[in-house]
């Protein structure tokens, strides 16, 4: 037999100690100067959006009506809220406004916006770009104050208008389908603006060479828009949507100055309903449920359009 000389194993090095880099003074004063800038924006955040809504899910589970000590309700509010009609429909009636006031929003908006972009001096472009914004800076509860005179059935300017073409007053304010439709036609008019402004930047971040390659290939008129203009513009729409449909859920200026929430039922809002109970019945605990409700429908939709938008919007 042979004996085999065991080869002594290499000694194995020791890792490194991790070497700790002290941050620079410059680089903890930029860090101290971010946090300067940030904190009050932080604490906006937090005073006047996490702790009222933080507050206004507790205030649910109890009945308070601000002269007595709050009672714990448990899920008592959430029962009465399911039970009450004037409740359910004032959803149904949100949920109705949402709809047709965001399609009819945005629809006015992208027309004009295209009309805008086309052809026609600078000037002219910024003069309507102007005039459509103008009413968003407008206080809303002013304008419904002046739209209730024009609408007014018997010496309102709109049936004014549309008596020169024989068509016979209509009760605007004062039937069920006539209070919702001028509740809609003056939410729309003063908000399409915003709208109108994202869509003419995003129709001015497309790139010129997309329209002349597709004015080559034949796309003209309808056609280029809707296959060219409309996908490109998708990441805007979705965003014009998100605001539109978030500022439409909450909507109460327009319906509590024009029509009080009438005729009957007609017209009353989520919003409208919170403000009652709260401000009129002082059934603060009540109120809070309906805001939470209203806040967990807000999610969801705002939830199920971004869903949705992994299909229909496509990013250059």
């Amino acid at each position: 037999m042979t004996n085999t000389a065991q080869i002594p194993a290499a000694p194995v090095k020791a890792a490194p100690a991790p070497v700790m880099v002290r941050p620079s003074a410059r680089e903890r004063g930029t860090k101290l100067l971010a946090a300067l800038f940030l904190a009050p924006t932080v604490l906006g955040i937090v005073v006047f959006t996490v702790v009222p809504i933080v507050g206004s899910v507790v205030l649910s589970l109890f009945h308070w009506n601000v002269i007595d000590p709050p009672r714990f309700a448990g899920a008592d509010n959430y029962r009465e809220v399911f039970g009450d009609e004037t409740v359910l429909i004032s959803f149904g009636n949100t949920l109705l406004f949402m709809v047709l006031a965001v399609a009819l929003q945005l629809l006015i908006a992208l027309v004009l916006a295209l009309a805008v972009n086309g052809r026609m001096p600078v000037w002219l472009r910024s003069v309507f770009r102007s005039a459509f914004f103008f009413p968003l800076v407008l206080s809303a509860a002013s304008i419904s104050v002046v739209m209730k005179y024009l609408f007014n059935q018997d010496f309102g300017v709109v049936n004014w208008l549309i008596g020169l073409v024989g068509i016979d007053p209509v009760p605007w304010l004062t039937s069920e389908s006539g209070a919702m439709a001028a509740v809609i036609l003056v939410y729309v008019w003063q908000q399409f603006g915003f709208s109108f402004l994202l869509f003419v930047g995003g129709l001015n971040n497309i790139p010129k060479e997309v329209h002349e390659a597709s004015a080559l290939d034949g796309a003209t008129g309808l056609r280029k828009h809707l296959s060219i203009t409309l996908p490109l513009l998708s990441p805007t729409l979705l965003v014009a949507s998100v605001v539109g449909i978030i500022n439409a859920l909450q909507v109460f200026e327009q319906p509590y100055v024009l029509t009080n929430g009438g005729p009957g039922d007609a017209t009353r809002t989520v919003v409208m309903v919170i403000y009652e109970n709260a401000f009129e019945q002082l059934r603060f605990g009540q109120a809070s449920a309906v805001g939470v409700l209203l806040f967990v429908l807000i999610m969801a939709v705002t939830a199920l359009q971004f869903r949705l938008s992994r299909r229909f919007v496509h990013y250059q």
